[in-house]
Formats: C-alpha cells, sequence, structure tokens
C-alpha cells in the first residue's frame, strides 16, 4: 500500500500525522524560516556556520548558512520519521551537473557531521537533462537522490535509466496548466496529472524499474484517491487533515499485478539529444519545469536575505 509523506517542514505537523518520511523544498525552508516553533534549531544552525567560517565572504557565507539550515531542520524532521527527509539542491544549480555533484557531496558530508548517514537522506534534484546525469553520479557514489519537478513520461525515464532512488511527479502543477490552456475543470480520474502519473507507475511496474515513484503537488484529495497504490505519496498537512475525516474505506488503484498485465513496450536509452527533443515537444513539461526551478530559486534567494538579517544579529 502506499506509504504516506508529509510535505511540510512543519515539526508539529510531521508530530501529528506521524508520515513515514517528509519532504523539504526551499518554500517550506522559507516557512521554516518564519515559523516560531522552528526558531531553535535555525539559530543553533546559524551560530554553527558563523563560527565555522568566521573570516567567509558574505557570499559564501549565505550558501554555508543556507546548507547548515537546512540541515539542521532535515536532522529535526528524521528524530520524527523512521524513513527519508528530502533536502533540496540550490536550483540555481539545475543546469550545471558538477556544480550539482558538489553541492550535494557537501550537503552529505554535513549530514554525515550530523550522525545522519546517507541511508536516510534524499538529495533533491531539479529533472533537467544535467540534473539527472549528476544524480546517476552520485547515485553510483550511494548517494540517494530525490528526482523532483517531474511533468512527463520522458523525464521519468530518464531518471529510471540513470537508477535514481526516487522521482516526484508534480500531479497539481500539470492539472494547473491544462486548466488554464483548456480553460476547464477535469474530474480526478481524468486530470492529466493523474494520469501522467499512472503511466509512470505502470511502466516502472511493468519493466521492472526500482526507482520509487512518489505522487507530489495535490491540489485536491480526488487526486490522491486516484493514485492511492502508488508506492509514496508526499501530502501537506492540510489534505493529510481532510483524508483522515474520511469515512470510506481507502481503496488501491494503481498495483503491481495490474501493470504487469499491460501490452507496454519498454523504451530504449534515451541519450541528450532525443531527451532536450521531446521536452521541447511538450509546452506544458517544458513551461512548468522552468516555472518550478525559478520559483525555487526566488525562494532561495529570499531564505538567503532572511538568513543575512539573522546572521548580522548574532
Amino acid at each position: 500500500m502506499t506509504k504516506v509523506v508529509a510535505d511540510t517542514g512543519d515539526f508539529s505537523s510531521i508530530e501529528k500525522y506521524k508520515p513515514e518520511d517528509a519532504t523539504t523544498n526551499p518554500s517550506l525552508i522559507l516557512q521554516s524560516l518564519k515559523n516560531p516553533s522552528c526558531r531553535e534549531p535555525i539559530l543553533a544552525a546559524l551560530k554553527k556556520a558563523k563560527e565555522k567560517f568566521p573570516n567567509a565572504e558574505e557570499k559564501e557565507l549565505l550558501r554555508e548558512a543556507l546548507d547548515h539550515v537546512a540541515i539542521a531542520i532535515g536532522c529535526e524532521i528524521l528524530k520524527k520519521v523512521p524513513g527519508y527527509v528530502s533536502t533540496e539542491i540550490d536550483a540555481r544549480l539545475s543546469f550545471d551537473k558538477d556544480a550539482t555533484i558538489d553541492r550535494a557531496r557537501r550537503l552529505t558530508r554535513l549530514y554525515e557531521e550530523a550522525g545522519i548517514g546517507k541511508g536516510r537522506v534524499l538529495l533533491k534534484i531539479a529533472s533537467t537533462w544535467e540534473g539527472i546525469q549528476a544524480a546517476k553520479i552520485l547515485e553510483s557514489e550511494g548517494c540517494r537522490c530525490n528526482m523532483t519537478l517531474i511533468f512527463n513520461f520522458w523525464q521519468a525515464l530518464a531518471c529510471a535509466q540513470a537508477n535514481v532512488t526516487l522521482i516526484s511527479p508534480f500531479v497539481g502543477r500539470i492539472l494547473d496548466w491544462y486548466k488554464a490552456a483548456e480553460k476547464r475543470d477535469f474530474k480526478p480520474k481524468e486530470e492529466p496529472g493523474v494520469i501522467s502519473v499512472c503511466k509512470i507507475f505502470n511502466y516502472y511496474k511493468k519493466h521492472d524499474y526500482n526507482t520509487i515513484v512518489m505522487g507530489a503537488s495535490f491540489r485536491n484529495r480526488g487526486e490522491i484517491l486516484e493514485l492511492a497504490g502508488c508506492d509514496r505519496l508526499t501530502i501537506s498537512p492540510q489534505l493529510l487533515e481532510e483524508l483522515e475525516r474520511l469515512e470510506t474505506k481507502l481503496e488501491p488503484k494503481l498495483s503491481v499485478e495490474t501493470a504487469k498485465s499491460l501490452d507496454t513496450p519498454k523504451e530504449p536509452d534515451l541519450d541528450e539529444k532525443t531527451f532536450r527533443w521531446l521536452m521541447n515537444e511538450d509546452p506544458m513539461a517544458t513551461e512548468k519545469l522552468a516555472e518550478g526551478i525559478r520559483k525555487f530559486a526566488k525562494d532561495t534567494e529570499e531564505c538567503e536575505r532572511l538568513i543575512k538579517e539573522e546572521l548580522s544579529k548574532l
């Protein structure tokens, strides 16, 4: 059955719903920076970064402080969940394979310094071609990756072929695009995002890929109900509360057995030029991927602004 993952960095919500894993991203880190209940570990992380790099230039100190805050939040979350925490790589590195690898290795070292091994951390990387190739190398080193901002089958295929640990297809953001483009509403089972996740799940199970499918970015509980049976679903506290009030039994809609019975041919390995062409031919995926990277980059910059203010007080 589906494992529930909390889509929040709020410690009290994680304690309340007791999910298997938890995910964070720059938007959620930003919320944590503004949340009084998260203030103590964040301030401790900032003090540690400032003491560790007393002579660093402002840009370097902000980078280190941001990483220390992300690790501090991740460590607090891992006290409350038995599984993974996902920590995002700076979205501004989304088109730089080598810089993504370097940042991921640094975050891994910081977790290890805090006593957290590679087996409990997922490094979240945007699913650009460069990000997927970075993840392929990181996975070979034992660093597990959560490929985020998945908007179509081809991104998911490239990730599976790179043997990544987990992908996060964004159900709600796909719906947003189609609602705006087609000027209409969709029933949950007819939503393009739901259909996309079903296709990816069935393809993975049919062809024995081990990559975990974790549906994300939900707009309503109907989407979640239609994807019951998916490996994992990362759900906001608001939707978790709605699901908690449901009186009907949750029935799985996806299963390995059904996927195995489908007549789905295996696709050839993707190379860079084919991947880029297939993305070019999908305006929704191209636009939403670019938009998602821009939004996470903007939230990262806002995190840095708030961190700069806090550092000035220390």
